[in-house]
């Protein structure tokens, strides 16, 4: 917090992005969990001993483009039963979901696929994939996607971790909703040259947003938020005109609305960022992260900290595939540079992150020892 609010602090801040910020249970047997390996156990508990704790709680079990999929407890429940079937079956040691939609006459299917040795669920086939598909979803009334928000469980959590770390609210933004219905190739040639029809997905998709960010916010005050979903029109997929077209007009207002209360808004943007940096600073966030150097992204950390540290507070700076893969000693090398870059000259706050974590069942020991290396760095640092 006191990096968040530009107070001195006695150290850089470090956290471990997702290994303390998500919910991991080693001693969960579920054959899906890929934290019940060994390996994970000494990773998991450096992580809640040495880092700086930033739990990442969304105030709903399930974000606004996946609610069309799944159960509910509220009023909507009934007219989801109507339009929606859902089956889970395994395939082989895979878990497989399969989604059907019926509205506006037209028949559209979601898969998905988790498998058991990594901690990701694979999209294999996208709800949307034609402009008519689009169409008929825009049919769907709003009360189709109401959502149970429960902030008490928020207000808990954070009263339960203390001074040990923060609780950061997690939120999709509009574009994240909306993109994430499509194939990648499928949403940029649509958002390309269907402006104005995707205009009207987001729409859709910011009112349901909006309201929950707002009522949030009020409720839970003071906190850091993170606001995944801008990368989607972030260069190579979209120029930087529709970043302002589909980023700044639908995502802007919830930060206006964090920070009404008192939060942080934090962007979170993988990838190349250089040409939409401004556009942030227009939305008035409060932090940015990963931050990635080449060949990920396309700006290093100085130029951040130089031209834009004034106005964010700077988060990331390692990449997962840096930890996983560089030999200990050249990767002690990358971490100090991004110690020097991140906290050299004016600047609003620096917090060593890396860029996400390892997904697979098994942890390395290099991985460990550069995690290790990590905490090590900063503690050291002068």
């Amino acid at each position: 917090m006191a990096t968040l609010e530009g107070r001195e602090v006695d150290r850089p801040a470090v956290n471990f992005y997702e290994i303390g910020g998500l919910k991991m249970d080693p001693t969960d047997p579920d054959p899906f969990n890929v934290y019940n390996d060994p390996s994970w156990r000494p990773l998991l508990e450096l992580a809640e001993k040495h880092t700086d704790l930033i739990r990442l709680r969304s105030p709903v079990r399930t974000k606004s483009h996946e609610a069309w999929a799944t159960s509910s407890e509220t009023d909507s429940q009934s007219l989801r039963d109507e339009l929606t079937q859902t089956e889970e079956y395994l395939e082989g040691n895979s878990r497989v979901t399969r989604t059907t939609l019926k509205i506006g006459g037209r028949t559209m299917t979601s898969v998905t696929r988790r498998d058991p040795d990594v901690d990701t669920l694979w999209v294999t086939e996208h709800l949307l994939k034609t402009e008519d598909d689009l169409k008929a979803y825009l049919q769907l009334p709003d009360e189709f996607f109401d959502e149970n928000i429960n902030i008490t469980e928020l207000i808990e959590e954070d009263r339960q971790l203390g001074d040990k770390g923060i609780v950061m609210v997690d939120t999709e933004d509009p574009i994240c909703a909306a993109a994430s219905l499509f194939s990648m190739e499928n949403f940029t040639i649509l958002a390309m040259t269907e402006q104005k029809l995707f205009h009207r997905l987001l729409e859709m998709c910011t009112r349901q947003i909006h309201a929950r960010t707002e009522k949030v916010a009020r409720e839970f005050p003071g906190h850091l938020w993170r606001i995944y979903g801008p990368e989607y029109a972030a260069e190579p997929y979209l120029p930087p005109r529709l970043f302002d077209e589909y980023v700044v007009r639908y995502t802007g207002p919830m930060v206006k609305m964090i920070q009404k209360y008192g939060g942080f808004a934090r962007i979170h943007c993988h990838g190349k960022i250089r040409n939409v940096l401004d556009h942030i600073i227009k939305m008035g966030a409060d932090a940015i992260d990963p931050i990635e150097p080449a060949p990920f992204g396309d700006v290093e950390l100085d130029f951040v900290r130089k031209e834009y540290g004034k106005n964010l507070v700077l988060f990331g700076n390692l990449e997962i595939c840096d930890i996983e893969n560089t030999e200990p000693d050249k990767f002690e090398k990358i971490v100090q540079k991004s110690l020097e870059d991140g906290t050299t000259g004016q600047g609003r706050g620096f917090v060593l992150m890396p860029s996400a974590s390892p997904f697979g069942r098994k942890l390395s020991d290099k991985t460990l020892k550069n995690y290790e290396t990590i905490i090590r760095k900063v503690n050291e640092f002068e």
